[in-house]
């Protein structure tokens, strides 16, 4: 989130004085991906940069490429903090998460992971009105979260294969999200997905997975993965701006950038804090 204070001459669409956010994904505007909306691909310089191939952006001042097509003028009314979220796990858990695992009304959807990544497939998933969200981790806390959030059961992965049964006459979740990243979630994903199902792959995996074709071959199951194009941002504004998500539910802490060092511990102790999504903005 930022203001804009200063224009390159390539610059069309942004004025000083906007308030705009600032999408984790950048796009060229004019290449193949690009124009088809995939931005998480671009080709012209574009694609996952702050963060990743530059350094981010969580200081006072910072240089954005590409801010025609990359950032978004904020709704007027909305805080900071309301649109932050937009960045990046709102986005990643609604294209990734829910549209690509084709979630229905009346689903079972179950997701695997009760960080803030899953609970933003939580909310979105929530907006298609599906027949039950059964949200699995192995952490009490977190599930207690899901519950709060609005997950219909919140289960330990030991205990996860009974509740969808149960709610599934046997059959398996319609849509099964991974939303942590190693191999053991995956896997479970897999397992509890009916014949016909969809396996949605949010997670950054860091590690290989094995991939159990000799069971999934003949339940002819749908497997998705992606980075997030962010193209769903401006709907995502509409949404908030309506007041259909509230995306501050997701800060437990708020700090001044110049208490940024606190900040980062109490995150990295996330354990011991409860911190969900630590929250930093400028004072003055």
């Amino acid at each position: 989130m930022g203001t804009v204070i200063e224009r390159g001459t390539g610059v069309h669409s942004r004025r000083e004085g906007d308030r705009v956010l600032l999408s984790c994904i950048s796009a060229c505007g004019h290449c193949r991906f690009c124009r088809e909306g995939r931005f998480g691909q671009c080709l012209g310089g574009g694609d996952w940069i702050f963060g990743h191939l530059i350094d981010g952006v969580q200081a006072e001042y910072a240089r954005v490429p590409f801010v025609d097509n990359s950032t978004y003028p904020v709704p007027e009314g909305a805080s900071d903090e309301q649109v932050l979220y937009l960045a990046d796990i709102l986005p990643t858990a609604y294209e990734v998460g829910v549209l690509a695992g084709g979630v229905r009304p009346g689903d079972v959807v179950a997701i695997v992971g009760c960080g803030p990544i899953g609970l933003s497939a939580l909310v979105a998933a929530s907006l298609f009105s599906p027949a039950a969200v059964v949200a699995i981790d192995s952490v009490a806390s977190r599930r207690d979260l899901a519950l709060e959030f609005g997950a219909d059961r919140a289960v330990s992965p030991e205990e996860a294969a009974d509740t969808i049964g149960e709610l599934t006459g046997g059959l398996g979740a319609d849509v099964t999200i991974e939303a942590v990243g190693v191999p053991e979630t995956f896997e479970l994903c897999t397992e509890l997905v009916r014949p016909c199902g969809h396996v949605a792959n949010v997670g950054v995996h860091g590690k290989p997975v094995s991939l159990h074709l000799e069971s999934l071959w003949i339940k002819d199951v749908t497997i998705t993965t992606g980075l997030v194009d962010t193209s769903s941002i401006p709907t995502l504004l509409r949404l908030i701006s309506a007041g259909r998500i509230d995306p501050t539910r997701f800060t437990t802490h708020r700090f001044g950038l110049d208490h940024a060092m606190d900040a980062y511990d109490t995150f990295a102790r996330a354990g011991e804090t409860g911190a969900l999504k630590v929250f930093m903005q400028r004072t003055a």
